[in-house]
C-alpha cells in the first residue's frame, strides 16, 4: 500500500499557526517515506511527521524536513500496532512563501509480507533442519 497526502501552504500558515495534517493508516510496517517540496518552497516549508506527542521525523526533535524542488525519501522500518496507525504531520512555512504545496508519501506493508520469519522462526527452522 503506498498512501499519500498533500497540502498546500500559504503566508498565514506559519511557525505559530502550523497546519496539522491527519494521515490515517492501517496498521502494518512503513517501509518508504517520501517528503516532496515543490519549486517555490524555497527551504522555507518546514515538515515534522508525529505519532502522538512524538516526533518520528525527523528523528532530532524539533528539526524539520525542508526542500526545494527535491523529495526527501528514506527506507524505514516503522511498526504501526492496531489502533495505534494515526500519524500527523506538522507543516508551516515562513510566511512569504504561498501557493506552494509538500506532499507526503508512505509505503506501508503486512508485516508478514516484510518480514515473513522472525529471527526466533530462522533460529527454530535451523535447528529443525540438522
Amino acid at each position: 500500500m503506498f498512501y499519500v497526502f498533500d497540502q498546500p501552504i500559504t503566508t498565514g500558515d506559519i511557525d505559530t499557526n502550523k497546519i496539522r495534517l491527519p494521515m490515517d493508516l492501517t496498521a502494518g510496517v512503513i517501509h518508504q517515506v517520501d517528503v516532496l517540496f515543490q519549486n517555490g518552497c524555497d527551504h522555507q516549508a518546514h515538515v515534522q511527521i508525529f505519532q502522538g506527542n512524538f516526533q518520528l521525523w525527523p528523528s532530532n526533535r524539533g528539526k524539520t524536513l525542508r526542500g526545494n524542488a527535491t523529495v526527501v525519501s528514506f527506507r524505514e522500518f516503522y511498526e504501526l500496532e492496531p489502533g495505534g496507525s494515526d500519524l500527523y504531520a506538522m507543516i508551516w512555512g515562513d510566511g512569504v512563501i504561498t501557493g506552494v504545496e509538500v506532499v507526503i508519501q508512505i509505503g506501508l506493508l503486512p508485516k508478514r509480507i516484510i518480514q515473513p520469519m522472525s529471527f526466533e522462526a530462522l533460529l527454530e527452522a535451523a535447528r529443525g533442519m540438522k
